[in-house]
């Protein structure tokens, strides 16, 4: 059986017309972006600091194929950022370091190596300006690199699992108790005299403790395995993701546990640039910069 609906329950009031259509033109009074309307959020002004100032003509090089390092340092307004992965083997012996020391260690490697590299880059520059070719270099500015590792609860050195299987076990240690994250913070630059070894260099290792929550099952660990999420991770997971559902809490910088915090690296920056470290005031005096 059919039924007949009228004709007033088949087509749309002038009313609902109204609300469903869409107006062709600019925004009218009182719309959005319109004259009397609100207007559009606006974008934050780029901090500004002298120590970044210094560097808008000179190249500032991050030392690491880290997506989220990058995301992270993009935060502060470098306008030359390049990246140049380092190819530094990542072998120091674990059983001969402390976790502090082999990450300390390892950022400094991987930031000597990709400075090393440029540094005979612009020697040739310089050797062959006499060519043909219109190419000019930019200076040298900073060479940053970074290491992360995580420290278990019983003191082993974790960084990015091998296999499922070992991903999973990481895991489940996390799981069993407190574990710390480390990362080592490396700054290199330049120097404008002729003193040995011809460049400065500042480091700083960062630590934060993290909580994982105890309830999480072996089976939501193995299913956060198959996401491959946090298999190109140190301790095998990602805060800023996913992961983070794994995480009960943390004491001390969150932008640490995802590869770089932000913070200590502008402060290592201001430090290499400064022309006497010794004149570096507290912390507070940075920031009043």
């Amino acid at each position: 059986m059919s039924i007949r609906l009228p004709d007033s329950a088949t087509q749309p009031s002038s009313v609902s017309e109204k609300r469903m259509s869409r107006p062709n033109g600019p925004p009218g009074p009182g719309g959005p972006g319109g004259p009397g309307g609100p207007r559009p959020p606006r974008r934050p002004l780029p901090l500004d600091v002298p120590v970044l100032s210094t560097l808008r003509t000179k190249r500032v090089i991050l030392a690491s194929a880290s997506p989220r390092r990058l995301t992270l340092l993009s935060a502060l307004p470098l306008p030359t950022l390049e990246i140049i992965p380092s190819t530094f083997a990542e072998n120091l012996d674990k059983e001969t370091l402390d976790p502090f020391a082999y990450v300390s260690q390892t950022a400094m490697e991987k930031t000597l190596d990709v400075y090393k590299r440029e540094v005979d880059k612009d020697l040739l520059f310089e050797g062959t300006k006499g060519g043909t070719g219109n190419y000019e270099r930019r200076e040298l500015g900073i060479v940053i690199g970074a290491d992360t590792v995580v420290v278990s609860p019983s003191g082993q050195i974790l960084e990015k699992p091998k296999s499922e299987k070992e991903h999973f076990a990481m895991l489940q240690a996390l799981r069993d108790g407190p574990h710390h994250v480390l990362t080592a913070i490396c700054v290199m630059a330049p120097r404008d005299d002729l003193r040995v070894p011809g460049y400065k260099l500042e480091t700083h290792v960062e630590d934060t403790k993290v909580v994982f929550d105890k309830t999480m099952t072996d089976e939501f660990l193995w299913s956060y395995v198959r996401t491959r999420e946090g298999a190109d991770k140190a301790g095998g997971y990602a805060i800023q993701g996913v992961g983070g559902v794994l995480v009960e809490g943390i004491e001390g910088s969150w932008d640490n546990v995802v590869g770089l915090p932000v913070r200590w690296t502008l402060r290592l920056i201001e430090k290499v640039l400064s022309p006497d470290p010794d004149e570096i005031g507290s912390e507070d005096e940075f920031f009043e910069m």
